[in-house]
Parts: C-alpha cells; structure tokens; sequence
C-alpha cells in the first residue's frame, strides 16, 4: 500500500482538524435525512451532546432486533472518528434488522480546542470509573437507562500509531470479529503490525488485553459498557499520522465490517 506516514506529530496531534459547527450541522441534517432519532443526554451553554437511534427496519418477530452502540469524538485531537460517524450516517448501509445507537462525538468541547480532555482538562475517556466531569456523568446516567448492547464499537485515533490497530473486550469468547474487521480496513489503510502496541502484545494489528477491569484505576468508556452493558466490544484506532481521509476510511471500513460479519442481512 502505497500511503505514507505524514510526520507532523512530534510529542502530540499535529494534523488536520474537523469544523465542529459543520459537524453538527451535517450531523443532524443525515439524522433527519435518514429517519434518526435525536435526544440530547447532556447540554451546556456552548454545546449539545447528541445522542441518535435508529430502530430496527426490518424487525423478525420471532427475534429480539440485535443493539448496536457506537461512539467517537471522546477524545478532542481524533478528528476522524466524529468525522467517520458522519461518513456512516450519510451512506445510510446499517443492517435492517438492527437497532443502532449512535453518539457521534461525545467531546465537543475537545474537538473545538483541538485537544485530547474537555475544558476543564479532564481527559473523558479516563473517566468512567470516577466520574469527575459533567460530560460523563451525563453520559453514565444516560447509557444506565438502556437496555443491553449486543455489540459496541468505540472509534479513536492514535497519533503514535504506525497503523490501524483494535482492541478486542471479548471476555465469554464469542466469535471474534477482530480479523474481519481489520482485514476490510487492510485495503484501505496500513495496519500496525508491531509485535507490542502501547505496551501490550499485539498480533495482526489485533490486541486481546487479557483484563479485570475493576483492577485498573481509571476506566475508558469501554470498560464502563463491558462492566455494565455488553460482553462484546472493539475500540478502533485509526493512525493519526496519515491523511485525515484515509483515517475517515479506515474507520468506517472497521464499522461496516464488524455489522457485516455481526448482523446480516444490510438495508
């Protein structure tokens, strides 16, 4: 694959950023566009942090519809992952027979700075566990009144990241979607092939932190939804260093290919 590295990120994000007030706008508009339906979990003078469900299209009434939730933007200085969750909104291939839950950027406030934490400096995605900040106590609250998930997908980026990599929170050991999904992202963006990523074995751009989530001081919002509302979750990490399509690529591809090989058939 031809893509190369882009070499702006020295010590932090350096690349291109997303236009919140654009985002928002597109955002809202593919929801309406496409039959979404919006709520509002938490609100401040500046900001909405949006929530949208799609129901299922196509329910089997001798089934319960599959719950799949996905969100991006907890982390300001990852621009794809909202922009990605927009990317999906607007193409509108979510399998019919699925009810979708979709936060498309849960850190506005970061994503109009630029920056990792919220305003106050808090870094969200550290902060399931404690809950100091009004953004994820809101979201707590929120995700505490839903039903069980079948399948979550959290989407980030990584600046360090010599590739696109996911993280696999597989604890009953259900069939694995992890080679599906960074196989559908292999044609689109590299993989981080390296045998240790951020300090923990790694194989095929796939890590299966082997974890008691109780045993870690601080929780990711993944830890939060294995511990409470699924047993099957990814966190995708696209590679920050190159250009901001391909992460928006690589991203979407990693979402459709976890639906694919998950809920069949698509709308």
């Amino acid at each position: 694959m031809s893509i190369q590295r882009l070499h702006r990120n020295h010590g932090g994000y350096y690349g291109e950023t997303a236009d919140l007030e654009r985002l928002w706008c597109d955002v809202n508009q593919a929801a309406r566009d496409h039959g979404w339906h919006s709520e509002y979990f938490h609100r401040t003078p500046e900001f909405d942090f949006l929530a949208l469900r799609r129901p299922a299209l196509a329910p089997d009434a001798a089934e319960v519809s599959p719950r799949v939730y996905i969100s991006a933007g907890i982390h300001g200085d990852e621009p794809a992952a909202p922009l990605a969750a927009l990317r999906l909104l607007q193409e509108d291939q979510w399998p019919a027979n699925a009810e979708i839950i979709l936060h498309p950027c849960l850190n506005p406030t970061g994503i109009s700075l630029n920056r990792r934490d919220n305003g106050q400096g808090i870094d969200l995605n550290r902060d399931y566990l404690d809950l100091q900040s009004a953004e994820v106590r809101a979201h707590v609250a929120w995700l505490e009144k839903q039903p069980r998930f079948d399948l979550c997908l959290c989407l980030h980026e990584d600046w360090e990241a010599h590739g696109f990599y996911v993280y696999e929170l597989n604890p009953d050991r259900q069939p694995s979607l992890a080679e599906a999904i960074v196989a559908r992202v292999a044609r689109v963006c590299p993989l981080d092939l390296s045998s240790v990523i951020e300090g923990r074995e790694a194989q095929g751009g796939i890590i299966r932190p082997n974890l008691d989530p109780h045993s870690r001081p601080q929780w990711p919002e993944a830890f939060w939804l294995l511990t409470h509302k699924t047993r099957l979750s990814y966190t995708l990490e696209a590679p920050s260093d190159f250009p901001l399509a391909v992460r928006i690529n690589a991203l979407a591809a990693g979402v459709k290919a976890a639906l694919a090989c998950r809920l069949l058939p698509s709308a």
